[in-house]
Parts: structure tokens; sequence; C-alpha cells
């Protein structure tokens, strides 16, 4: 049966308008996105089939080109079309960061930096740079490592944060095995990161490791 033969209250479009996109199921939020299903299958059906292929939407967004084109009904223009979504959500959550106080916005910071590490398959050190507001200044990928580790260099953190007249940086990194447990070596860089900070007058704000859909912020644990 296609969409527009079932009961109004039960299409996605119109389930949308009635109570909010938050209330539509992971499978009608995609139906919309896709629009049209492929022959025998309305665009929820698809959407159903992606996500049990992929696992989850996030496996999904993520997927690599070649294995988003291998499934019927998807392709090059589906796949830009999702990738694109992807990085206007990251570029809205990051317009928001520059306008607000990221120090008492921790969701919204968590959800940028989520969006920017969870999905690789290795280790990345990033940095928020931060005005004396607490505003986004700049968000920097500094340092990328193997499958499970990448070596930080406090010193250029602190260079970075001198170029770009930072007052506070808020740090981040991935754990691709999906452990969201801090390390004995992620408790001694913080401490390093700290005190180089704080020789040039810059507040390292809290160090969030970002594993599967977990952030943990050390500074909420008073590990900084």
């Amino acid at each position: 049966m296609a969409i527009t033969d079932w009961p109004e209250d039960e299409r996605p479009r119109e389930k949308l308008l009635a109570h909010g996109a938050e209330n539509l199921s992971d499978a009608e939020l995609l139906a919309l996105f896709l629009r049209v299903g492929v022959k025998g299958k309305s665009a929820v059906d698809l959407s159903r089939d992606l996500l049990l292929h992929f696992g989850s939407l996030q496996a999904l967004f993520h997927a690599p080109h070649n294995a988003l084109c291998q499934v019927h009904g998807m392709g090059s223009a589906k796949y830009c079309q999702l990738q694109a979504v992807l990085e206007m959500s990251k570029r809205a959550l990051q317009e928001e960061l520059r306008q607000t106080d990221a120090f008492t916005s921790p969701a919204a910071v968590k959800a940028f930096l989520k969006l920017r590490l969870r999905s690789l398959d290795h280790e990345e050190f990033h940095a928020l740079f931060l005005n004396t507001a607490h505003q986004l200044i700049s968000a920097e990928t500094l340092f990328k490592g193997s499958l499970s580790e990448t070596r930080i260099y406090p010193r250029e953190v602190a260079r970075r944060a001198l170029t770009l007249n930072a007052a506070a940086v808020i740090v981040a990194h991935n754990h691709p095995s999906g452990s969201p447990q801090a390390s004995d070596a992620d408790i001694h860089i913080t401490q390093q990161l700290r005190n180089t900070l704080e020789t040039i007058d810059v507040t390292l704000l809290d160090h969030c490791i970002i594993a599967a859909h977990q952030v943990i912020s050390m500074a909420e644990l008073g590990l900084l």
C-alpha cells in the first residue's frame, strides 16, 4: 500500500505537522528524506530495510559511498543528500556554539563533538577554542592517530590558542573501541594540557571522550 493510501494521521508528513518531528520514528523521518520508495515498497518500507541493513541511523549516515549504492533504491544522489544533511547538522551546532556560552551549554557541546568524532575508526584529537565569553572561535582537528592511539602535544595546543587569542579551550578525543573509560594516559595528558595552558593564562574547561553514543566529561567526573 502506498503511503498516500494510509490513514491521514499515520502518514509521516501529516504526523510531523500535527505532532512535531520528535514524535516520528527513525524510519518515518528517513522516509520523509527519501520521499519515494521502490517497486513493491513504500518509502517507510525502504527506510526500515535500510535501518535493518546498516543497524542504525548513525551507521547509515556514515556508510561508505559504495556500500550505500549497493542497496536497491539508493545511489550517489541519495549519498550526497545524506552527507549534506550531516554537514548541515554540524554547521548548525557550530553556529549555536558561536552565539552561546559553551561552558553553560554542555548539551550543545556534547552534541557537536559527537557529530565530529563518534563515527571515526581511528583516534583523533579535536579542540574548541573559545573567547572570553566562552563562545566558539574555532573548532579544529589537531592530531590524528592509529586505530587505538594518537600522540598529543600540549605545546601545540597552547601555540594554537595563542594564535587565535583564545581565553579557554575544550578538548576532545574519541575511543574507536567504544569504551568510554578515561585511561591513565587520558588523565595524564589532561593534567599536562591544563598546566601548559595555565602558563599562557588560558583555561582548560573540559576534556571529553567520545565513545559510540556516549560523551564522557572529565570535568564532570572531577578528573580535570
